[in-house]
């Protein structure tokens, strides 16, 4: 790879240098990991979509449950139920050490990553991101958040709202 030189549109010659490119691609690479979760001693940490992917092939520990009651201020059994998973099958799995299904982890994932940006877009004022997780929202249906998480979509729409909620839109 050599340095290329390009003509732009005042037709004065300029030079590209790749290097440069790839040594600002590797500072941003060495960040470290976007998310991460850490479960019965054990972290799970995902930065790229591939990072997430191996996580969800590889499956979450039940123990991942509990995390995300206490991020969403839910009780265990309402998660449960939000992912079809009943109480007993939850006990025994728990008690042997069991992984989550694909399916699971990849709800279990995503919630992470939605509860995480919730608490950014209210400026780590937990209370109010549980209180808005709660209420009706009229921009997703009069439904609360907290009730569309029980599918990828549902996880998917709260989303957008709080992307809109930061940006100032209807929310």
């Amino acid at each position: 790879m050599g340095v290329k030189k390009v003509k732009t549109s005042s037709s004065r010659s300029k030079t590209l240098d790749p290097k440069k490119s790839i040594r600002r691609a590797r500072v941003v690479k060495t960040k470290g990991p976007k998310w991460s979760i850490m479960i019965a001693g054990n972290k799970y940490a995902w930065s790229t979509k591939m990072d997430k992917i191996k996580i969800i092939r590889q499956g979450l520990p039940y123990e991942s449950i509990e995390i995300i009651s206490l991020k969403s201020n839910l009780p265990i059994k309402q998660i449960l139920r939000l992912v079809g998973i009943p109480q007993t099958t939850y006990n025994k799995k728990k008690k042997e050490h069991d992984s989550l299904s694909s399916r699971d982890s990849e709800i279990i994932i995503t919630l992470i990553e939605l509860l995480d940006f919730g608490l950014e877009v209210f400026n780590n004022e937990s209370e109010k991101f549980q209180r808005w997780l709660k209420k009706p929202n009229i921009s997703i249906g009069g439904v609360s958040p907290e009730s569309l998480f029980d599918s990828l979509t549902g996880i998917l729409e709260v989303r957008n709202c709080l992307n809109r909620l930061e940006y100032g839109n209807l929310a």
